[in-house]
């Protein structure tokens, strides 16, 4: 439709304009309410009649000749006191959908596009909050990457944040563990980390004189010393390997891995500080709580400021955090250096490094950036802003996207399934937040095993005949869909309430119901290619689209073929509006509409039941192009049609 809408407005400005003042900000082209308002409506006639001081149901009227015989449109109608309502030529408008299925008519509009979500501090599991993050930033680089963008997927380690050196000081201080143990830890070392770091927050609570020793490894991690940074390198390293095994359970994948500890050794903040303190976006604080410290005043209020570097020469996130933007954008003069960490199905993905290697790849110097960061980092994401436009670098500014989102908090019977020990405060609560530190939290891979082992005993039931291997497939498929669905349905700033029981239902408005609707697509393209012995694909193929007639379908069908090839069409707009808004849940309950539509259509119309050869093969026609347009919207949510359910 997007494209539809994009050819029919040139058309009419060019009609149009020889006579009323109009271009691309006047001509308007939206859906009617009802398919008997037609199919497009135009409200251009009451700008211009302010304009022409001239009755708007005149100008409509006069408007509505002008464009008679429009190429697209079999007719337009003035209604209202000068609406005009466009009613598009059916038979034209299904051959060009038919025959244009793997085509969009979105356009790229930046030279290259960096995204960087997940950004899961390695130091422990991956939790159910952290997937949100994950399933929203996935889908924004595939409706991008559907749009033409050109797009970079960053995922930032925080290798030498305090969450690591906390796991450091409990592996070094309460275990006593050397390097060459942490090898001979048994189980799932992430898991081991979880628990840990649990211990290490009330360790540091209840006796705060270690807070000292803390902050010596924080040091000795941040300059590189031994052995406090080979303690450190190995923690990250490996839970990250874990972390991204966990991902690619929902198919989440990314290009390259910033380290915080690459930034800090190739010393990218000295060369934002130069430049902050050049331009005197940045001042030494000589008196009060700040005294010693570099601060940025804040533009929203100058009263206030942000210290950018602590007294005792230590920097702060955000200041390392504007190093970092600076280098997305390419305004450092400075890359990493890069090597292989992991192959994902023939992709490398690359992480950073410190020292040279022999690798000349290059990563970075977006034209946009989208940091998909939770809603609490609102505030510094604005400092990060403000860094950049200080320093005179406002297109960069203007297009540092802070994509937010809402936490992840945890049902009463959340809290109760995984026996959660709660204070008598929290147990009063409707729920509570995720946190880490105390332990409060689903771990994902607990999660997806669940959602596993409940998908395959329902494929066991259904069917047994298939091998193991394939039953299994079948059940990550759906599991991944469950998870990935239950993300993305949600407003992303409304506080996502996660509860076992919705996470675990298959029914209803879920990914598995959509999964379901392809694959009973594509049982009846099976059924075809055993009932006439030919391939269905070639079938299609073969189809010769000018050869349909819609005006053999009864009334009924003919409305309700072209309400589902209608809202079918509409999902190019649907992923611009995804992009622009940041909003997936409208991507999300779109492709559970069109399942929906389609489940009714077929209901009521049977397919090679049907007896009459043309109309069978319209109806073919038609479920095929349904069928292509779920499969893409499925894919931009990153949800797996399963060969059978």
């Amino acid at each position: 439709m997007f494209g539809t809408k994009k050819k029919l407005k040139e058309k009419i400005i060019a009609r149009l304009s020889p006579e009323f003042p109009v271009g691309p900000a006047e001509v308007e082209l939206t859906s009617t309410p009802d398919q008997k308002l037609g199919d497009l409506a135009m409200s251009i006639a009451f700008p211009l009649s302010r304009k022409l001081k001239t009755n708007p149901q005149a100008i409509a009227a006069k408007l509505a000749e002008l464009l008679a015989h429009l190429e697209g449109v079999e007719r337009i109608e003035v209604a209202g006191n000068g609406y005009i309502n466009l009613y598009l030529d059916r038979k034209q408008f299904f051959i060009e959908k038919f025959s244009n299925l793997k085509k969009t008519w979105l356009e790229p509009e930046e030279q290259k596009i960096i995204v960087e979500h997940t950004n899961i501090n390695p130091n422990k599991a991956a939790h159910v909050g952290h997937l949100r993050n994950a399933c929203l930033g996935d889908s924004l680089v595939r409706c991008l990457h559907y749009k033409g963008e050109k797009v970079e997927v960053q995922n930032y380690i925080d290798d030498t944040g305090v969450q690591v050196v906390e796991v450091v000081f409990g592996l070094m201080e309460l275990e006593k563990k050397s390097l060459s143990e942490l090898d001979r830890i048994p189980g799932k070392f992430d898991y081991y980390c979880w628990d840990l770091y649990t211990k290490v927050s009330r360790y540091l609570a209840e006796n705060p004189e270690a807070q000292a020793r803390k902050s010596v490894i924080l040091k000795k991690i941040e300059q590189g010393l031994s052995p406090e940074a080979d303690f450190a390198y190995q923690v990250s390293r490996r839970i990250l390997r874990a972390h991204l095994a966990t991902m690619k359970r929902l198919d989440i994948g990314y290009d390259v891995l910033p380290c915080e500890s690459s930034i800090l050794r190739l010393k990218f903040w000295e060369k934002a500080f130069e430049q902050l303190k050049k331009r005197g976006a940045v001042q030494l604080s000589k008196e009060g709580e700040s005294a010693g410290c570099w601060v940025m005043k804040l533009d929203d209020n100058p009263e206030k400021e942000k210290i950018i570097v602590r007294s005792d020469g230590t920097v702060t996130y955000v200041a390392k955090d504007i190093a970092y933007q600076m280098w997305k954008f390419g305004l450092l003069g400075q890359d990493f250096y890069y090597e292989p960490f992991i192959e994902e199905n023939g992709r490398t993905v690359w992480i950073s490094s410190a020292e040279p290697t022999p690798y000349q790849v290059h990563f970075g110097a977006g034209s946009k950036v989208y940091n998909v960061i939770d809603v609490r980092q609102s505030y510094l994401q604005k400092i990060v802003v403000q860094g950049l436009k200080s320093l005179g670098y406002l297109e960069q500014a203007d297009k540092s996207i802070h994509f937010s989102y809402e936490m992840v908090a945890l049902s009463p019977g959340s809290l109760a399934e995984i026996k959660a020990e709660l204070s008598a405060e929290d147990k009063d609560k409707a729920f509570l937040e995720v946190s880490g530190r105390k332990g409060l939290g689903i771990r994902a891979d607990d999660l997806l095993d669940r959602l596993e082992k409940k998908a395959l005993g329902e494929v066991d039931k259904r069917n047994p005949e298939l091998p193991l291997p394939n039953r299994q497939k079948i059940a990550r498929q759906i599991a991944s869909a469950s998870v990935r669905y239950f993300m993305l349905k949600y407003a992303r700033n409304s506080l996502l309430v996660f509860d076992f029981d919705e996470a675990l239902n298959f029914e209803g408005e879920t990914g598995p119901y959509l999964q379901y609707t392809a694959v009973r697509i594509r049982s009846i393209f099976r059924k075809f290619e055993e009932r006439f012995k030919a391939s269905y694909q070639d079938f299609i193929n073969h189809i010769n689209p000018e050869k349909i007639d819609l005006n053999s379908l009864q009334t009924a069908e003919a409305r309700d073929f072209w309400e589902l090839v209608i809202y079918a069409s509409g999902l190019d707009e649907e992923v611009l509006r995804s992009v622009v808004s940041l909003e997936f849940g409208g991507l999300a309950k779109f492709t559970f509409n069109l399942c929906q539509k389609f489940n009714s259509y077929y209901h009521h119309y049977p397919v090679l039941a049907e007896k009459d050869a043309k109309l069978r093969t319209l109806r073919l026609m038609t479920i095929y192009f349904v069928h292509e347009r779920l499969c893409q919207a499925l894919d931009l949510m990153g949800i797996q049609v399963p060969e059978k359910m």
